[in-house]
């Protein structure tokens, strides 16, 4: 069976960029007949809001997404994940890490390595730093473990993006995979989870493309087969060019729906981002928005959500 997933993170409410993905994925899995879990990603330590939780699934459900397995929630059930590190750890393919933040930074500015990327947190983790390569035994001691990256390029097959070739020891080292809170880190988390529930479609923003590239290492660490088919979709940002943030004003969903404004005014503005092209209706059935997707219409760029956008969508209030 085809299978995809929502996974939203309950670090915060939806806002509009986050709407567009979900509904583009639901839409795809309706059209093609995927399967769709719901899996509420909630490890991100502190960031986490519990109460985010139950506002996230009210208001995928309000937005006229549905589906067929879940939610599944990740932090109830961490024996997977500490499975999988059992085995990463008995094929000497991850290390304990007790470096700093401070300490990575270093050691790439002594190595002369690039710095963080636009959006990015950290410097590369560089192999200078890495340790004999052993098989270990997985100790969940409240250190960091890292995946030891190999040098080599990942060529990641997008079916929006196009073929990409990723260069993970340059962009991330040696990533973690599990933290000192004793949780998995994302990379892991998702490659777990996408295995154990025959997930076979990914579709989710592009500003995940290069994390594809360590989870493809991870998949081949875990024997996990296949990779599933990945579509990125370019990001909605605001006008300045970058993500959509609290800076570009209130565009969470769940304010707008506080206000007055109709799903069907929000799904309108998102099938208009999807085909710029088409005319501009002023509502859309979540059936209508299925039906009228079509990739081969949809922007290669990312989509600018403009004042404009949001007056649109305030005007239909009730």
């Amino acid at each position: 069976m085809l299978t995809t997933r929502l996974a939203p993170s309950p670090t915060g409410a939806l806002h509009l960029g986050n709407a567009r993905t979900f509904l583009v994925n639901w839409a795809l899995a309706r059209r093609h007949r995927w399967q769709i879990v719901l899996r509420i990603e909630d490890l991100d330590g502190p960031r986490v809001k519990p109460e985010s939780i139950d506002e996230c699934i009210e208001t995928l459900t309000w937005l006229g997404i549905n589906w067929d397995v879940g939610p599944v929630i990740q932090s109830h059930d961490l024996s997977p994940y500490r499975y999988a590190m059992r085995q990463l750890a008995a094929a000497g393919k991850v290390y304990p890490s007790a470096h700093t933040r401070q300490d990575v930074e270093d050691a790439a500015s002594s190595l002369a390595l690039s710095a963080p990327q636009d959006g990015a947190h950290d410097a590369p983790f560089p192999a200078e730093l890495r340790p004999d390569i052993v098989p270990r035994v997985f100790d969940d001691d409240g250190r960091n473990w890292r995946f030891a990256t190999p040098g080599t390029p990942v060529t990641v097959h997008d079916d929006f993006a196009g073929v990409r070739r990723l260069f993970p020891s340059q962009t991330a080292g040696d990533f973690v995979v599990w933290t000192k809170r004793g949780q998995p880190a994302y990379q892991l988390a998702v490659v777990v989870d996408d295995s154990r529930q025959s997930v076979t479609h990914v579709v989710r923003g592009d500003d995940l493309l290069d994390s594809a590239g360590r989870q493809q290492l991870l998949y081949e660490a875990l024997s996990h087969s296949p990779v599933p088919r990945y579509l990125h979709l370019p990001l909605v940002i605001g006008p300045d060019g970058k993500r959509l943030a609290k800076r570009h004003g209130d565009t969470r969903v769940s304010t707008y729906r506080a206000l007055g404004v109709p799903a069907e005014r929000i799904r309108a503005l998102i099938a208009h981002w999807n085909d710029p092209g088409a005319l501009v209706r002023d509502r859309v059935s979540a059936e209508e928005f299925a039906a009228g997707l079509d990739l081969a219409r949809m922007p290669r760029t990312p989509v600018v959500c403009t004042p404009e956008n949001d007056a649109w969508l305030r005007e239909a209030a009730r």
